[in-house]
C-alpha cells in the first residue's frame, strides 16, 4: 500500500480525539487507538473502517455528509473511549490484584448504541432545550427572532464554556486535554509532511483550525443565524411562536445545522491562511485555550503511535 501523504486540496484527511491516557486517530481506511498502560507500554488497537459515505456515495453530498459524519464520529468516539476505559480498568485490577489476569470487557455494540442515543438526548436537552426554555421564560424576546436567538445562543455558549472550564480543573481531564494537544501536534506534523517523531511533532502548535470542540462552537454560532431565519419565516404564517413550536421546528433541524457547520469547517480548514478563513476559525482556536494543554514527550509518543498506525506506517 502506498504511503498516505497530505493533500492541500483535501484538508480533512486525518482526524482524531483524546481518550483515557491515549489518542485515537482516523485516516482513510483505518482507525487506530494508542493507549499508555500503567507499566509504560503503549498498546495500539487498529480497526479497518469504511465510512457509510464511501459505501453509499449518495450520502456524500454537501450538508448531508456533515450530518452523517457527525453521527459516525460520535459512535467511533464513544467506542474508542470505551476501549481506553477497558485498558484503564484492567490496569486498576492488576494494581489491586496482580495475580488476576482476567480481561475487563467493555460495552457491547448494543450498549454503545444506547450510550450514543443517551449522549445525543443529553446534548439536545442541555444545549437546545435548556437555552430555549431559559430565553422564553426569563427574557421578553420570544417574538423577536434575532434577539431571541442571540439570547438563547449566548446561554448555549455560556453553558459550553462554563462546563469545559469547570472540568478542565480536574486532574484526569487536564491529562486528557494534554493528549488532545498531542493529537493536534501529530496531525500538524502529518499535514506539514514533517517527520513523525517526538522531537519534530512537539514543536507544532496545539491549536488546530478543524478541532472537534471548535466544530461544536461553530455549530452554536451558526445556529443563531439559521434559527433566526427560520423563526422569521415562521412568523409569516403564525401569529406567535411558543416554546413547543420552537422545539418542534428547531430540534429536527439539528442534523441540517451540523451539516452546514461541517461545510464551514471544511471551507475554513482549506482557507485557514486567508482573511475569511482566519475569521471562521478564530472562535474555535480561542476555545482550544481551554480544551488543549501542552503535552509531555511521553504523550507525544502515544499520539504518534496512533497516527502512524492509522496511516499504516507502523
Amino acid at each position: 500500500m502506498s504511503e498516505q501523504k497530505f493533500d492541500i486540496n483535501q484538508p480533512i484527511q486525518v482526524g482524531g480525539q483524546a481518550v483515557i491516557e491515549g489518542v485515537m486517530m482516523r485516516a482513510k481506511g483505518m482507525i487506530a487507538t494508542a493507549v499508555r498502560r500503567a507499566n509504560g507500554e503503549i498498546v495500539v488497537k487498529k480497526m479497518p473502517f469504511t465510512s457509510v459515505m464511501e459505501k453509499y456515495p449518495s450520502l456524500n453530498k454537501p450538508i448531508i455528509r456533515g450530518a452523517v459524519g457527525l453521527i459516525e464520529m460520535m459512535y467511533i468516539g464513544i467506542s474508542t473511549l470505551n476501549y481506553s476505559a477497558e485498558i484503564a480498568m484492567q490496569d486498576e485490577v492488576l494494581k489491586e490484584h496482580p495475580e488476576n489476569k482476567k480481561e475487563v470487557k467493555g460495552q457491547s455494540k448494543l450498549a454503545l448504541t444506547a450510550t450514543l442515543i443517551f449522549s445525543l438526548a443529553l446534548g439536545v436537552g442541555l444545549f437546545f432545550f435548556l437555552p430555549l426554555f431559559a430565553a422564553t421564560q426569563f427574557f421578553d424576546v420570544s417574538q423577536k427572532p434575532l434577539q431571541f436567538n442571540l439570547v438563547s445562543g449566548a446561554i448555549r455558549i455560556s453553558i459550553l464554556l462554563g462546563y469545559l472550564y469547570s472540568i478542565s480543573k480536574m486532574k484526569d481531564v487536564h491529562r486528557l486535554f494534554q493528549y488532545h494537544g498531542a493529537e493536534h501536534k501529530a496531525v500538524f506534523a502529518f499535514e506539514q509532511n514533517a517527520p513523525l517523531t517526538v522531537q519534530s511533532a512537539i514543536t507544532y502548535t496545539r491549536f488546530h483550525p478543524r478541532c472537534g470542540t471548535s466544530f461544536v462552537l461553530q455549530v452554536m454560532l451558526i445556529a443563531i443565524l439559521l434559527f433566526s431565519i427560520m423563526d422569521t419565516i415562521l412568523l409569516q404564517f403564525i401569529h406567535e411562536i411558543t416554546l413547543p413550536i420552537r422545539l418542534a421546528t428547531h430540534i429536527p433541524f439539528i442534523p441540517v445545522l451540523g451539516g452546514i457547520s461541517y461545510e464551514f469547517l471544511k471551507f475554513s480548514a482549506k482557507h485557514s491562511n486567508s482573511a475569511i478563513g482566519k475569521l471562521f476559525v478564530a472562535p474555535g482556536l480561542w476555545l482550544q485555550k481551554i480544551t488543549t494543554e501542552e503535552p509531555d514527550e511521553s504523550m507525544m509518543e502515544v499520539s504518534l503511535a496512533a497516527i502512524k498506525a492509522a496511516l499504516q506506517r507502523d
